[in-house]
């Protein structure tokens, strides 16, 4: 994969929730690239004590977060045996710790709490968004698992002419060659309220994009069964349904939002609350 050449694959833990879909996503995908996989888990701060260290409330956290810790590393050896798996506890708010902790990650694996999209703003322990939205490497959102049973199983990626398009598809083929699977490269046009072109004209133009963006990683990847496709309608609809069986989705980011991730971009954040698969984003490189 070019660019995001980062050491290891970083998975926020969720103390309160169950990490086996994400971290098993992770500990393949290290086994899958020889990476090291890197398990961070942040403590947030208790509120109602009156010291700063070693309060009751914070040590029996802490405490909670280290045992929790140990068993999801525990896990990922079980799992992959050759796989080099380490562990963080750190102080803070999950989504600033895991985003200072992740440096220069190859990628970060997040778990999805499905909160619906109000909720995952405004909840203080949510990472997806935020997480999302600000890291200089590729997210990857586990809510559901891979769809494996499919045959041929099969990546999706959108692609609308972006930087971030383009560094998701390089990504995507990479993804796809790595698992043996197939890529459908999908173009959605959403058509305008006023039409002044002619809506073949339009639909020309996104089969010419397609072409003219896959055209160097198709030689770059030869055992990648590529196929085009260009879909009317909304794109987070489409896409959605065009990876209801796949391995997982990819989409670019349009470029680093603030902090509540409030420009992570319509199309990301409808795939991360409507996608049944892996959704993963990448920023451009």
């Amino acid at each position: 994969m070019t660019g995001h050449r980062g050491r290891d694959i970083v998975v926020g833990i969720d103390p309160g929730r169950d990490w086996h879909l994400p971290l098993a996503w992770a500990a393949d995908e290290g086994q899958r690239r020889r990476l090291p996989v890197r398990l961070v888990l942040a403590v947030p701060p208790e509120h109602d004590t009156h010291h700063v260290n070693g309060t009751p409330g914070q040590t029996t956290s802490r405490r909670a977060g280290a045992d929790r810790l140990e068993q999801a590393c525990d896990w990922v050896r079980d799992r992959h045996p050759e796989v080099e798996v380490t562990g963080d506890l750190l102080n803070g708010f999950p989504a600033p710790a895991l985003g200072g902790a992740a440096g220069e990650a190859r990628m970060i694996v997040l778990g999805s709490r499905h909160l619906s999209r109000t909720a995952e703003f405004f909840s203080a322990g949510s990472i997806v968004v935020p997480v999302s939205a600000q890291a200089r490497c590729p997210v990857v959102v586990v809510g559901d698992a891979e769809h494996i049973s499919q045959q041929p199983p099969y990546v999706v990626v959108g692609i609308d002419g972006s930087a971030s398009a383009a560094a998701a598809l390089t990504f995507a083929f990479d993804a796809a060659d790595l698992r043996g699977a197939a890529l459908r490269v999908v173009c959605v046009w959403q058509p305008p309220v006023f039409m002044l072109d002619d809506e073949e004209v339009a639909l020309r133009a996104q089969r010419t994009l397609l072409s003219e963006a896959t055209a160097g990683l198709s030689d770059k990847y030869p055992d990648v069964h590529v196929t085009h496709e260009v879909m009317t309608g909304h794109p987070v609809e489409e896409l959605a349904r065009a990876a209801e069986h796949a391995l997982a989705v990819v989409v670019g980011r349009r470029g680093r939002g603030g902090y509540t991730g409030m420009r992570l971009g319509s199309v990301v954040h409808g795939l991360l609350h409507r996608a049944h698969c892996p959704v993963i984003t990448v920023p451009a490189e």
